[in-house]
């Protein structure tokens, strides 16, 4: 069986390419650690901005315990065609009112599910790359996305 050869990568289309697999798969894995131990669980973003992501949270999850003691994160896209981004990042609870409200007034499921922004359980977590990577199946080399901090 002969290798695959996966499509050449046009550098000046790398942030469009990683947008894409983002949209697709829609439902990154987070990877967290817990000590010495990585942690990963699939989340759903509840606002992206470009590479910005933010995460509704619980506070009763454990998540929130290993993202207090160290918030370098990292979150994988993989879409259908096995395409992938990883974000590396820092996450940072958000307190701007005004992003919650915004958060929370275009999300069904959380006002159906915790009933009010002011419910202490609800956080927010706002993940800032650190560094965006993205690689086409196959391919076993990640390109640089550049991104604008």
């Amino acid at each position: 069986m002969s290798k695959p050869i996966p499509e050449p990568v046009n550098p000046d289309q790398l942030v469009e390419l990683a947008q894409a697999v983002m949209r697709a798969a829609r439902f990154p894995f987070l990877a967290t650690a817990e000590g010495d131990q990585p942690r990963v669980r699939p989340v759903s973003p509840v606002r992206t901005d470009r590479f910005t992501v933010y995460v509704a949270n619980l506070r009763s999850y454990h998540k929130t315990v290993e993202i207090e003691a160290d918030p370098k994160v990292e979150l994988c896209y993989l879409d259908d065609k096995h395409d992938q981004v990883r974000i590396t990042g820092l996450a940072e609870v958000v307190i701007d009112r005004a992003v919650l409200q915004e958060v929370w007034d275009g999300n069904p499921l959380l006002r159906q599910y915790l009933g009010s922004i002011d419910n202490p359980e609800f956080i927010l977590y706002r993940i800032r790359p650190t560094r965006v990577r993205y690689m086409r199946e196959w391919a076993l080399a990640y390109h640089e996305v550049p991104f604008a901090p």
